[in-house]
C-alpha cells in the first residue's frame, strides 16, 4: 500500500466532501450501491488487501484540466513516470500544445493528458484478452500487462492515445489512476507536481475550489460521444479561430459556428505535391495484416465459390472438381490461410499467447473475427481432409465441414469488417471498408480458381467466363466503395480529411496507380466475362488485381489517422518518431524514441536481439567488477 508522508500538502490531498448523483451523461456517479456484492469484494492494491479508508471510494473520480494555468513545465509527466517506472519512450501522460495567430498576437494551449477512465471503456470492449477492467473503486479503468499479448487493438480504438503500446516489451500499459494514492487520500502523483494548477482530481463533475468552468472538452481535445471521458477542462483565455498542431499531423481546429467548437480540419503544411513514398508504404508495421487479411478473403471468396458453386451444378466448379487439380487446389488453399495467419500471430508482441485471443468473445470484434477465422480453417481442414476418403459417411462428413466453413466465413468476415468500424479512425469508419473486403474476396478468389482450372487444363478462356463475371463484379464493388469513401473523405470535418489529403499527397503517386491497375483489371474482366480469351490474359488480369490489392490494402492501413491528441514538436511526433529511427537518434534514451524491437516479419530478429542485450549486460556487470 502507498505510504502517506505525515506532512503531505494540502494541494496533493482529495477534498470531496458531496458530490453529485447523476454526472452530465445521465449515468450514476455512484459505481456500486450500498447493497452491491462489489463492495464485499476484496480491494487489492500491489499485492494486498486494504479496508476502505477513503469515503467516495465507490464513486467515479475523474481528471480536472485549467488549459489556463498550464505552463508546459512537464512535471507532471515526470512525476507519472517516476512513480509508475516507465520507460523513456513511453509516457502514460503526456503534454502536447496547438497554437494560434502569428507576433504580436500569438496564443497557445497546452494540454496535459492521460487515460480518461471513462464511463463507456472502448478499449475494455475491445481487447480481446479481457486485459482491461471497468472497476467499481473510484472508477479506474485499468489494464494488466501480464495478461496482454500486445495485439495493439486498444490502442486503435482509444480516442486519446491512453494505451501505450512498447515496441521494445510488446505489451501495453497505461495510467492506473493511481489508485493506491486515492485509497489514503492523496491525488494522482501527476496532480499533486503540478507547478501551475493546472491539474486537479476529484469525483467527477466537481468543480474545483477557484475554478468556475467544467467543460468536455477544448480545442485540440477529440470527440466524447465515443467514450464519455471522465476529465473536465476549463478555458477561459480568448484564442484564435484557427489553432494548428506542430506535430506533423495534417490537422488543424476550426471554432465552429457556435463559437464554442473547435472542429478538426485538413492543414496543408505538406503541401500540395504527389510522392511516392514506398518505403514507407510497403515498410509499415502494419504489413501482417495485408497478409493475412487479403489471403484469408481470397482463400474464403474461393472456397464459398466452390461450395455454393458445386451445390449449384456450376459447370466450371464441377469440371475443377473432377480434375487432378482439385486436391492441388484445396491445398493451395489451406497453404494461403496457414500463411496468413502465421503472419498475424507472428505480427503479436507476445505470439506464444495467441490463444489469449479467444477470452473476450462476449464484446471483443478482435476475438469474434478470431474465432470465425478459426472456425473457417477448421471447416476447411476438415473438408480437404474427407475429400481423401469415398463413401457415404465421407461425404456427410464433407457436407458438414463446408457447413462449418461457411458458418466460419459470415461470421469471421463480417467481423474482419465489423473491428474496422472505429470511430476514432474515421478513414475506417465506412462502409467502404466492407465493400473492399467482399470485393477482395470475389475478385481474389474466382482468379484463384480460375488459375488453378487452367493449370490443371479443366478450364479454358471460354468455361472460365463466368468466374471472370465474379471477379468483375468484386473489382466493380470495390471501385463503388472507392469512390463513395473519396467523395466523404474530402469533404468530412474530422480526420478522415486529413487521411484523404495524405492519400493525395504523400503517397499520392501509388494511389493513382492502384486506381488505374483496379480500373484496368475492371475493364480486363469484364471484357473476358462477355467474350473470353486465351489463359496468358487471365494471368495478366490475376496480376492486375493482386497488385493493385497489395496497393489498395497498404493504404489502408498507412492512410489512417486517429482521432488523436496533439503532440508538441519532438515528443508524440510521429514525423519525429521516424525521422528519429531513420538517423540513429532512437539510440539516445533521453530523446523518448525506440526502435521496433518485435518486428512482424522477423521473430528470429526478435530473438537475436534477446541475445544480444543479454550478453551486453552480461558484459557490462563483468567490467563493472573489475574497475571498481
Amino acid at each position: 500500500m502507498f505510504k502517506r508522508r505525515e506532512n503531505e500538502p494540502d494541494y496533493a490531498l482529495l477534498d470531496d466532501p458531496v458530490s453529485r448523483e447523476r454526472n452530465r451523461y445521465g449515468k450514476p456517479i455512484e459505481t456500486a450501491p450500498e447493497d452491491s456484492p462489489l463492495r464485499r469484494q476484496p480491494f487489492v492494491i500491489n499485492g494486498e488487501e486494504s479496508p476502505q479508508q477513503n469515503p467516495n471510494r465507490y464513486k467515479q473520480h475523474g481528471f480536472y484540466f485549467n488549459a489556463d494555468n498550464c505552463i508546459a513545465c512537464h512535471a507532471c509527466e515526470a512525476a507519472c513516470s517516476e512513480k509508475n517506472d516507465v520507460p523513456p519512450h513511453l509516457a502514460f501522460r503526456s503534454v502536447g500544445f496547438v497554437e494560434g495567430g502569428s507576433y504580436p498576437d500569438y496564443r497557445r494551449i497546452n494540454i496535459s493528458m492521460a487515460c480518461n477512465h471513462c464511463d463507456n471503456p472502448v478499449c475494455l470492449k475491445g481487447c480481446p484478452t479481457r486485459a482491461y477492467t471497468k472497476f467499481a473503486e473510484y472508477g479506474a479503468v485499468l489494464q494488466d500487462p501480464d495478461i496482454c499479448f500486445g495485439c495493439g487493438y486498444c490502442t486503435w480504438v482509444c480516442p486519446y492515445n491512453a494505451p501505450q503500446l512498447d515496441p521494445v516489451k510488446g505489451q501495453v500499459s497505461k495510467c492506473n489512476m493511481c489508485v493506491d494514492r486515492l485509497e489514503v487520500g492523496l491525488k494522482p502523483a501527476c496532480v499533486a507536481a503540478c507547478l501551475g494548477k493546472a491539474l486537479d482530481f476529484g469525483v467527477i463533475e466537481n468543480i474545483p475550489e477557484g475554478r468556475v468552468q467544467a467543460e468536455t472538452e477544448i480545442p485540440g481535445f477529440p470527440r466524447t460521444d465515443i467514450t464519455h471521458p471522465n476529465i473536465r477542462f476549463q478555458q477561459m483565455k480568448s484564442i484564435q479561430r484557427e489553432m494548428v498542431r506542430v506535430d506533423n499531423m495534417p490537422l488543424k481546429y476550426h471554432r465552429a459556428e457556435d463559437e464554442k467548437r473547435y472542429e478538426p480540419e485538413v492543414d496543408p503544411k505538406k503541401g500540395h505535391q504527389r510522392q511516392w513514398n514506398w518505403k514507407k508504404l510497403l515498410g509499415s508495421h502494419e504489413n501482417a495484416h495485408i497478409a493475412f487479411t487479403l489471403s484469408v478473403q481470397a482463400v474464403m471468396g474461393a472456397f464459398a465459390l466452390l461450395v455454393l458453386g458445386g451445390w449449384l451444378g456450376a459447370p466450371a466448379v464441377e469440371a475443377l472438381r473432377a480434375s487432378p487439380a482439385w486436391l492441388p487446389t484445396l491445398g493451395v488453399m489451406v497453404a494461403l490461410m496457414a500463411f496468413g495467419l502465421f503472419k498475424l500471430n507472428m505480427h503479436l508482441g507476445k505470439p506464444h499467447r495467441f490463444y489469449r485471443g479467444f477470452y473476450n468473445l462476449r464484446l471483443s470484434p478482435v476475438s469474434r473475427e478470431i474465432a470465425g477465422v478459426s472456425l473457417f480453417f477448421a471447416g476447411l481442414a476438415g473438408y480437404v481432409l474427407f475429400n481423401l476418403f469415398s463413401g457415404g459417411w465421407a461425404v456427410v462428413l464433407r457436407n458438414l465441414s463446408a457447413g462449418l466453413a461457411l458458418a466460419g466465413t459470415a461470421f469471421g468476415g463480417y467481423y474482419m469488417y465489423k473491428l474496422y468500424r472505429i470511430p476514432a479512425r474515421p478513414f475506417w469508419d465506412h462502409w467502404q471498408t466492407g465493400s473492399s473486403f467482399l470485393g477482395t474476396g470475389l475478385t481474389l478468389g474466382s482468379l484463384l480458381l480460375i488459375l488453378a482450372g487452367l493449370a490443371g487444363g479443366v478450364l479454358d478462356g471460354e468455361s472460365a467466363r463466368p468466374l471472370a463475371a465474379v471477379a468483375a463484379l468484386g473489382l466493380l464493388l470495390e471501385g463503388i466503395g472507392l469512390a463513395a469513401h473519396v467523395r466523404a473523405m474530402s469533404g468530412a470535418r474530422s480526420e478522415g480529411a486529413a487521411s484523404w489529403y495524405e492519400q493525395v499527397t504523400t503517397y499520392g503517386w501509388p494511389y493513382l496507380l492502384r486506381n488505374s491497375l483496379l480500373a484496368v483489371a475492371l475493364l480486363m474482366a469484364a471484357g473476358l466475362a462477355w467474350l473470353g480469351g486465351p489463359g496468358w490474359v487471365y494471368g495478366l488480369l490475376t496480376a492486375l488485381a493482386v497488385a493493385s490489392a497489395i496497393i489498395g490494402r497498404a493504404l489502408f492501413y498507412v492512410l489512417v489517422i486517429p482521432t488523436t491528441m496533439p503532440g508538441a514538436f519532438f515528443w508524440r511526433n510521429r514525423g519525429f518518431v521516424e525521422h528519429a529511427r531513420e538517423v540513429g537518434l532512437a539510440d539516445m534514451p533521453q530523446l523518448g524514441v525506440a526502435y521496433e524491437r518485435h518486428h512482424p516479419f522477423r521473430a528470429d530478429e526478435l530473438w537475436q536481439t534477446i541475445c544480444e542485450t543479454t550478453l551486453r549486460e552480461k558484459l557490462d556487470q563483468l567490467r563493472r567488477i573489475f574497475t571498481g
